[in-house]
């Protein structure tokens, strides 16, 4: 996205007023000024769309709520005129590649699409803004006193709190955040499929799947062959960590056998695992000796040390430092004397040199992780800003996911050591590669079925399969499916658990996140490559080499001006997204898993 990465839909960064169609039949010319308007009209909109947006993130009150609908209903309304003159010019003859690229993308680019209808975009909209700002004030309950979202996010975490705990936590959250927004969301999920038929797809979750350079089907089919690559690793990964919490809580809490409770994996979403690293750790090899949060703490980092470290990892490569007004106009911090949207996120606000973070950093190892993930977003928008507006994007949206996580790949110890965080002498050595491997396999593996099944969900939904009183039952079944994960407890037939995560109210498109755990390995093992890594994979950090950031910048640059091929190719010589370099980086792990659960029932 160009201005607000992660936090809004592409629908709300899009345009305002509609040039008047041609009067005779539309040619290469009439196409080309078309384009010309429309992307002058486009910045300049998104720059006060993005302004208008910020405030209401970082600053939630019933009025920013009024003025961000306002304003996205007016973004919405105009880019589905933009989308629907554009599918009268796709046609033409004569149309230059450029202008053709540029009239797919206003086809395509819209996340929720309003119909004409008088008054659709602005219903739309209020209900989209109403959606994430219910998510922003959600709450929850530990010990039967509320606690806020990022809050219990931490605790979900916490290794000192009780299964009891646990599944109060859970399931306060997501009761009190996910149910109450279920009619309204399947209300916007017509007006949203109405918006998609005008613009000649069958619905909402069609058009999402047409933004990637091939037919739909095509890609619904490429992402599913990745994941089924891949489900033998993580199969491995479910069989280990359920024995392992089986130890731990007993029969009567997790079974030997069956899916894994959701709510005893470190995680509100059950999406990532790291947190409960330490019950799985194997004896001897597991204790890293160092904890990255713990490292920061002692030396008296806070949270701007913290970016600042992000920002020496992209300078070490030769990128420019981050504008001084990054640190003036960012949100680090969760202010005391308001509510704001904690999610983590990266905007560009002026298409140009405007970027910025919107998190609520804690000291610990996941917001370090995740402020470098965050920057790899900005330092991507910087690059590509000379492009012209339609191209100010990532070649697909995984790219743009996958830029940071590559790079966090690098937070390697060596890496640690590089920047005075980690004593030379405590480098584990290598028998503690296996639990190196598994520590990130908790994270990056754990990811990838639900960063499948979310839009697996979402497409179910837009195409009619599944209907508003199935929306629970269905979410259910794909998390049992994909993931081999249960809630702690029965749900109620009017619960909307898809609701408690923030990406389905805030109308983030999901399957980025899956392409993205996939092409950063990618990214990571040509980086490697290039730097003349010869050791374990996993060990490799490219930090300081000048000229992997030369040819990282040089894709970055291309932004989305050519098909996603061609820019994959141009870092890693590959035009193929393939899960080969993640099986490659865990494969050492994979061995062991599979002694580790030799004579133990494997799936659910």
């Amino acid at each position: 996205m160009k201005a607000m990465i992660s936090t809004l839909s592409l629908a709300l960064s899009l345009a305002v007023a509609t040039p008047a169609f041609a009067q005779n039949a539309p040619t290469a010319a009439d196409a080309d000024a078309f384009i010309a308007a429309v992307e002058k009209d486009l910045f300049d909109y998104t720059v006060e769309a993005s302004q208008v947006n910020w405030v209401n993130s970082t600053y939630l009150t019933e009025d920013t709520d009024a003025m961000a609908s306002r304003i996205n209903a007016v973004g919405t309304e105009k880019s589905v005129k933009y989308a629907l003159e554009a599918a009268k010019y796709k046609d033409v003859d004569g149309l230059s590649a450029d202008t053709k690229r540029k009239l797919d993308i206003l086809r395509t680019g819209i996340v929720l699409p309003a119909p004409t209808t008088p008054g659709a975009a602005t219903e739309l909209n209020t209900i989209a803004t109403d959606l994430q700002s219910q998510y922003g004030k959600g709450r929850g309950t530990l010990n039967g006193k509320e606690i806020s979202g990022s809050d219990i996010e931490a605790e979900m975490g916490d290794l000192k709190n009780t299964p009891a705990q646990f599944a109060e936590m859970w399931t306060s959250w997501h009761d009190k955040v996910g149910a109450p927004m279920k009619d309204d969301y399947a209300k916007m999920v017509g007006i949203a499929n109405a918006g998609a038929k005008e613009l000649g797809f069958a619905d909402t979750g069609a058009m999402w799947r047409s933004g990637y350079d091939m037919p739909p089907e095509e890609f619904a089919k490429v992402t599913e062959q990745i994941w089924n690559d891949m489900k033998p690793l993580y199969m491995a990964l479910h069989t280990y960590v359920r024995s392992k919490l089986n130890e731990k809580y007993g029969d009567a809490v997790q079974p030997k056998t069956g899916p894994i409770r959701a709510d005893l994996l470190g995680n509100m979403w059950a999406q990532e695992w790291g947190n409960i690293y330490p019950l799985v750790a194997p004896a001897g090899t597991g204790d890293l000796g160092y904890d990255i949060g713990d490292l920061l703490t002692a030396q008296g980092k806070g949270p701007l040390d913290m970016v600042k470290a992000g920002e020496n990892f992209y300078s070490s490569l030769g990128m420019a430092p981050l504008p001084e007004t990054f640190w003036k106009r960012s949100q680090f911090l969760k202010p005391a004397d308001r509510e704001v949207v904690c999610h983590a996120s990266a905007w560009d606000v002026d298409n140009k040199d405007d970027i910025r973070i919107k998190m609520c950093i804690k000291v610990n190892a996941d917001d370090f992780i995740t402020i470098h993930h965050e920057l790899g977003h900005n330092y991507y928008q910087r690059a590509y800003n000379k492009q012209p507006y339609l191209y100010l994007n990532g070649a697909n949206d995984g790219f743009h996911e996958a830029i940071g996580d590559f790079v966090a790949l690098s937070i390697t110890p060596q890496y640690l050591v590089d920047i005075g965080l980690l004593d030379k002498a405590k480098v584990p050595s290598a028998d503690k590669d296996i639990g190196l491997l598994l520590r990130q396999a908790m994270d990056k593996v754990a990811f990838l079925p639900f960063g499948l099944l979310v839009d697996r969900w979402r497409w179910g939904v837009f195409d009619g399969s599944i209907q508003p009183a199935d929306y629970n039952k269905k979410w259910t079944e794909l998390r049992t499916q994909y993931q081999g994960i249960v809630p702690p407890g029965e749900r109620p037939a009017n619960a909307f658990d898809a609701g408690a995560k923030f990406h389905i109210p805030g109308n983030t498109p999901y399957t980025r996140y899956f392409l993205a755990r996939v092409l950063q390995f990618q990214f990571y093992q040509a980086a490697c490559k290039q730097a003349g890594w010869k050791g374990p994979l996993h060990r490799c950090s490219f930090y300081g080499n000048k000229e992997v950031g030369a040819k990282l910048n040089a894709m970055l640059e291309m932004g989305a001006s050519k098909p996603w091929p061609d820019a994959l190719q141009a870092f890693t010589g590959s035009r193929e997204m393939s899960g080969k370099a993640m099986a490659d980086y865990f494969a050492p792990l994979k061995k062991w898993l599979d002694q580790q659960n030799k004579g133990k029932p494997s799936g659910w």
